[in-house]
């Protein structure tokens, strides 16, 4: 492994540990307004945590497709685009789905 693999691998790593962190005191956070307020601020705000949860994985792509652009990788950056791309459009369709 090279040694800018090793700093990608590690910032990605660090990305999705915080990442699962926030979020899940976001959650957390949630569940405890929701028990100690009741009405929808808890369950807004536990609903804002799960979608961090989601977001993490998308924004992964998008940082691995910076990462790839940069060390002009065209070949890996033309996938993590593409991947983005169908990650976007397949939100788009299911937001407008009855």
């Amino acid at each position: 492994m090279t040694a800018r693999a090793g700093r990608t691998e590690a910032l990605l790593a660090a990305l999705l540990a915080r990442g699962t962190w926030a979020a899940s005191a976001v959650i957390a956070l949630g569940l405890a307004l929701g028990l100690a307020l009741p009405g929808a601020a808890g369950s807004r705000v536990t609903s804002l945590g799960i979608a961090l949860m989601i977001l993490l994985p998308v924004l992964r792509v998008a940082v691995m497709l910076v990462l790839y652009i940069r060390a002009h990788d065209r070949r890996f950056a033309a996938i993590s685009a593409l991947v983005l791309a169908i990650i976007l459009l397949a939100a788009l369709l299911g937001a407008r789905a009855p």
